[in-house]
């Protein structure tokens, strides 16, 4: 199936975009249309990008900045929050607005899935108690791939 979108994997945008007011809802010819292949099996099938790859790569390069869902735009996190927990995908401590992050259990109650409150992508899963010398000791394990990355000196004030 040929996409409509073809944004790179952690896309780096220009400038902060509009925060979601109230839920998205699209069907699914609409994130097809939105999403690359990779993207939408990631948010909307719970997949998962392969470990250490060229997005896990970009991640750790990147600087200060806010990490936005690249389904409806909505701040998932930020890089004040950013640790490298060597585990090959992109990890943070915290949310940095809690509110657009959800976390349920999986449906065989083995892990903490993170998904997205706004628009309900699959966003990875957290885990706690691991020892990691964070504020929280958790680890937000996020699939970078469905993340937009700002960097801090092009965001917009609030």
């Amino acid at each position: 199936m040929i996409q409509a979108q073809t944004q790179q994997p952690m896309a780096t945008a220009d400038k902060a975009p509009e925060q979601p007011q109230k839920p998205v809802i699209k069907t699914d010819a609409e994130w097809l249309k939105q999403l690359t292949d990779e993207q939408y099996h990631i948010a909307r099938k719970s997949g998962t990008e392969r470990p250490n790859g060229e997005v896990y790569q970009t991640f750790k390069k990147q600087g200060a900045g806010t990490y936005y869902c690249v389904g409806c735009n909505a701040e998932l996190f930020s890089s004040k929050e950013k640790f490298d927990s060597h585990c090959g995908w992109p990890s943070f401590y915290d949310p940095s607005k809690a509110k657009n992050v959800k976390s349920i259990v999986d449906p065989d109650g083995s892990r903490i899935e993170v998904r997205c409150a706004i628009c309900d992508a699959h966003l990875g899963h957290v885990f706690t108690g691991e020892g990691f010398n964070t504020p929280t000791d958790k680890r937000y394990c996020i699939n970078g791939t469905i993340l937009k990355f700002v960097p801090a000196e092009t965001k917009k004030s609030d």
